[in-house]
């Protein structure tokens, strides 16, 4: 697992800081520890933006530029990145989301899909050396040593497949890592999140036959299934099903907050069984179920 595998070297470092220790000395020791760990963050919307505002014209795009000065991004509540923020918040890896609207499905989605994977590897390109593609551990181990920004591809939403395993392949060819199975809407093979409370919109109950048979493909691709937006019936048949760990790449916990889109103890416990991993979502109403979160909200969670 590209994440899991930094993430259990972190902790014990981690460990060495006693909680009343002055602020300098834990920045001292975070620092030593991304100097020997990736810090990989598992899920980025900016191709979308750049979509968006831009038409995927990466010509109009200054990214090594403070975005916070320069409109659309300056007024945009959606977008947070730039090549400087990512420097100084010591970003080893990058996930960028490859992400298609609802509204495509069963139209376009999976030409959208190509076009941002083809905007995601374009951007990597115009910043290279900083940016640089990875598709596997060591390459994102390499690109650490040699202080290089992993660039990594994750679709966001299974109605881009269009129902197609050979879809499914030709991706993971194209170097997408994982995929999110459902985005805020079912597909024919796999419940969202709108399943559960409070729309109740059960479609199929979890995974569809084919659905376990598209887990089992990217198990057998290496793909990294990402549960994040899933219902809780997929979530537990997907775990029944999977020989890999799986992802929860932008989720929170639902004890903490009661939003469909955290998890439940219930599915926390069988993650832990799967040896899976549940990130955190800095979204402030997955953090507090409130518009105002703060840092201590996200570390404390």
């Amino acid at each position: 697992m590209l994440i899991a595998g930094a993430a259990g070297v972190a902790v014990p470092l981690a460990l060495k800081v006693s909680s009343g220790a002055p602020l300098a000395e834990r920045l001292q020791v975070a620092t030593q520890l991304l100097d020997t760990v990736p810090l990989i963050d598992g899920h980025n919307d900016l191709p979308w933006n750049i979509r968006k505002f831009l038409h995927n014209q990466l010509n109009d795009f200054r990214f090594d530029d403070d975005l916070k000065t320069i409109l659309p991004w300056s007024k945009s509540a959606w977008s947070h990145t730039d090549l400087q923020r990512l420097k100084r918040g010591r970003i080893s890896a990058q996930f960028w989301a490859a992400y298609v609207p609802c509204e495509a499905q069963h139209r376009d989605a999976v030409q959208i899909t190509l076009e941002q994977i083809d905007v995601i590897k374009r951007l990597t390109e115009r910043y290279s050396p900083h940016l640089t593609s990875c598709a596997s551990v060591l390459d994102i181990v390499q690109a650490h040593k040699n202080h290089q920004m992993c660039s990594l591809i994750g679709v966001e939403g299974g109605h881009s497949l269009g129902g197609s395993l050979g879809v499914l392949r030709i991706y993971y060819a194209l170097g997408v890592r994982y995929m999110t199975l459902t985005s805020t809407c079912h597909t024919p093979w796999a419940d969202s999140s709108n399943a559960d409370a409070p729309k109740y919109d059960i479609r199929h109950g979890g995974l569809t036959a084919y659905g376990k048979t598209i887990v089992r493909e990217m198990n057998r691709l290496g793909m990294i299934v990402d549960l994040s937006k899933s219902s809780v019936g997929t979530m537990k048949d997907v775990l029944a099903t999977s020989q890999a760990p799986v992802i929860f790449s932008h989720s929170s916990a639902h004890a903490l907050c009661n939003s469909s889109r955290n998890v439940q103890d219930e599915v926390l416990e069988l993650v832990t069984k799967n040896r899976g991993l549940v990130m955190v979502n800095f979204y402030n109403k997955f953090l507090r179920c409130s518009d105002n979160a703060s840092v201590q909200d996200a570390v404390g969670k």
